[in-house]
C-alpha cells in the first residue's frame, strides 16, 4: 500500500521540494540584493531633530543591474523650495543624459512647503534662527537613499542656488569625509570657522552683476515681501579661502572666456573660467565669473523673476558644467586632469 502511496503521490513531493528550494533562493536574492527605485520621480520623508522632513529624488532611465549611481544633491535657494528648484534647476535632463540621481531636499520653515530656508551659518532666516540641523538632516536623508536604492558613496556632490550655494559649502565644511566635491551658485560660503576634514574640489558660478548675492559683498537688498537682509562675503575672498585651504597656486589659468553672440536674449553675456589646479590632494577650484547675469540659475528657466533676480543667462549650462566638474572627482580617488 505505502508503495502506491508515494508512487501516486511522488511527483506532488518533487513538486513541493522545488517550489520551497526556489522560495529559499528567491528569499537569499532579495536579502542578499539592495532595493532599486524605478526611473522617474520619487517623493520621501523622514524624521530628523523632531521635525518631519522630505525630499525629491530623481532616478535616471537607463538604470543599469545592480550598480550604484552617483548622486547629486541639488539645494533650493531662500524662500524657494525642492519642487521649484527641481523645475527651475533643469538638472534632471543632465541626470538623464549622464546616469545620476539628482536629489532635491526640503529646507524648512514655519509653513510645510513655502518660504523654505537652510542654516548655512550666517544664513538665513527660520533654519539659522532655530538652529535647524541641516547637515545631520542631509546625512540621514542620504542614508535613507540608501535603503531604498544603490548608491554610490564616493561620488556624492552639492550644488545649489543662493542660500542653496551655502548649504553646498557648509557640507563641505562640516561633512567632508561624505561630500567628493561641491558646486555652489550665486552664493558665497557662509561659515564663520570650521576646517573641512580634507581638501575639497570647488566649482563656483556667479555674476559681478547679481543683485542679490552681491559680488563685492556687503549687505543685500531685503528678501522679497521681508525686511530681512543678509551680509554676504566677497566672492573673490570665499575663491581665495578655499584656494589656501586646498593649497592650490595663488594664480589661476584662464581657460576659457565664452560670449553670448548677438541676436540672442542674453546677447553680450560673458563667462571666464578660472582654474586652480594642482592643489593638495587632488582637489582642485574652478570659478566661472559671468557678466550681464543676475542671481540665477545659467541656462535654467529663462526669464523667471526677472524684478527680482535680474536677467537670466545661457552663456553657459550650469548643468552641464556642474557635472562636468563633479564626473572627475570621487572620494579616495585622484581627480582626472581633463579639463
Amino acid at each position: 500500500m505505502w508503495r502506491v502511496f508515494f508512487a501516486n503521490h511522488r511527483s506532488w513531493v518533487v513538486g513541493v521540494g522545488t517550489f520551497l528550494l526556489l522560495l529559499a533562493l528567491a528569499c537569499s536574492r532579495s536579502q542578499s540584493e539592495p532595493l532599486r527605485l524605478a526611473p522617474g520621480d520619487h517623493e520621501f520623508g523622514l524624521q530628523h531633530q523632531g521635525r518631519d522632513r522630505h525630499y525629491l529624488v530623481h532616478v535616471p532611465p537607463q538604470v543599469r543591474e545592480a550598480l550604484p549611481l552617483p548622486v547629486v544633491l541639488n539645494f533650493h535657494g531662500g524662500g524657494s523650495n525642492a519642487a521649484a528648484q527641481k523645475d527651475y534647476s533643469g538638472m534632471d535632463r543632465t541626470a538623464d543624459q549622464e546616469g545620476f540621481l539628482v536629489v532635491y531636499p526640503d529646507g524648512s520653515g514655519p509653513r510645510t512647503s513655502r518660504f523654505l530656508t537652510w542654516n548655512a551659518g550666517r544664513c538665513c532666516g527660520y533654519a539659522m534662527e532655530q538652529d535647524i540641523d541641516d547637515v545631520g538632516f542631509v546625512l540621514a536623508l542620504l542614508d535613507d537613499l540608501a535603503r531604498r536604492t544603490p548608491v554610490d558613496r564616493s561620488r556624492i556632490y552639492a550644488t545649489g542656488l543662493s542660500n542653496g550655494a551655502m548649504m553646498a559649502y557648509r557640507m563641505a565644511v562640516d561633512a567632508a569625509d561624505h561630500i567628493a566635491a561641491i558646486a555652489p551658485v550665486a552664493g558665497a560660503m557662509g561659515v564663520e570657522g570650521g576646517t573641512p576634514a580634507r581638501p575639497i574640489p570647488v566649482l563656483h558660478i556667479h555674476s559681478v552683476d547679481d543683485p542679490r548675492a552681491l559680488y563685492e559683498g556687503g549687505e543685500g537688498p531685503p528678501f522679497p515681501w521681508t525686511d530681512r537682509t543678509v551680509v554676504h562675503k566677497p566672492v573673490e575672498e570665499a575663491i581665495r579661502e578655499w584656494v589656501e585651504f586646498d593649497g592650490c597656486p595663488t594664480q589661476p589659468t584662464i581657460e576659457a572666456t565664452i560670449v553670448a553672440e548677438e541676436g540672442r536674449a542674453d546677447a553680450g553675456h560673458t563667462a571666464t573660467r578660472y582654474r586652480y589646479a594642482s592643489c593638495e590632494g587632488s582637489a582642485e577650484v574652478v570659478f566661472w565669473q559671468l557678466t550681464g547675469a543676475g542671481h540665477v540659475w545659467p541656462a535654467g528657466q529663462q526669464d523667471h523673476l526677472e524684478q527680482i533676480l535680474g536677467r537670466s543667462t545661457q552663456v553657459i549650462d550650469a548643468n552641464e558644467v556642474i557635472w562636468s566638474f563633479f564626473s572627475k572627482h570621487a572620494l579616495g580617488e585622484a581627480a582626472n586632469p581633463t579639463p
